[in-house]
């Protein structure tokens, strides 16, 4: 989703005097509450309707020159649209004015905040947790995507705010802060994981291969060994070509990809 400069608003139920996106600033990876607006003359309304009055307005004179803090957002169900880029989703903001702004005015690749929480709805993943709280995360990406897997990229991120590659899910699924560490980052931050023999395994723990580039690097997610001979494993991964996936693995084990080496995340306290 790329916010882009139109001559003309296009809003549903926005008219000109709510918002008229006029220049577009660089798209940008944003903090957990603090975000950039792009355009000018975005109205900030009094409630989470773009149909109530005006409680004021931000980027009057010159585009990307305000920031916004948002405390929580609001998914309204009334689709707002810019260009390309649609939400139906409100802030909540408290700064540079207090009330309510169209996701669609920030500058993030989301139609919605990432790290926000939403109002009546899902809270974000919080850092640390059990074992099976990351399996429970993990597995919402296999069905995020309007009932399908969330789609592999190294670009973009999701709706949640993490990237959509391996790294990026399995720092979803450990609650890390968005968008998510890298590969190397989850294999050598002493912060984040510790080694452990494939023996001592369990449920959360991850597989990671954290040599060569960025095309040959890659983390699973260990959820259950399949036999008692421990040949083989069940794991969550967000591949390349595929997306999410919760499949049968031998990364890392005796004939299998022997660059893997399994870490426990160090939240788990064990």
């Amino acid at each position: 989703m790329l916010r882009r400069a139109v001559p003309a608003v296009a809003a549903a139920g926005i008219g000109i005097g709510a918002c008229a996106g006029l220049a577009h600033g660089s798209e940008r990876q944003a903090a957990a509450a603090d975000f950039p607006t792009w355009g000018t003359r975005w109205v900030v309304h009094a409630t989470a309707d773009v149909s109530s009055p005006s409680a004021g307005m931000i980027n009057k004179f010159s585009a990307g020159q305000d920031r916004i803090t948002a405390d929580y957002q609001v998914d309204t169900g009334h689709r707002v649209c810019e260009g390309n880029a649609c939400s139906t989703f409100m802030a909540h903001i408290t700064g540079p004015v207090s009330g309510f702004l169209t996701v669609v005015a920030v500058d993030i690749p989301q139609d919605r905040l990432p790290g926000v929480p939403v109002q009546g709805g899902p809270q974000p993943p919080q850092p640390g947790g059990t074992h099976q709280e990351v399996l429970n995360r993990a597995a919402t990406w296999l069905t995020a995507n309007g009932g399908s897997q969330v789609p592999y990229s190294q670009d973009k991120v999701w709706k949640d705010g993490y990237r959509q590659d391996c790294s990026g899910y399995a720092s979803m699924a450990l609650g890390l802060p968005t968008p998510g560490t890298n590969t190397v980052g989850l294999a050598t931050d002493r912060a984040l994981t510790r080694p452990l023999s494939l023996g001592e395994l369990k449920p959360g723990d991850l597989l990671i291969d954290a040599d060569g580039d960025n095309n040959n690097r890659h983390v699973v997610i260990f959820e259950k060994w399949n036999d008692d001979a421990h040949s083989s494993y069940t794991a969550y991964e967000q591949r390349g070509g595929h997306g999410t996936d919760h499949r049968t693995l031998t990364y890392g084990l005796p004939g299998g990809d022997a660059e893997f080496k399994p870490y426990r995340p160090v939240a788990f306290g064990d």
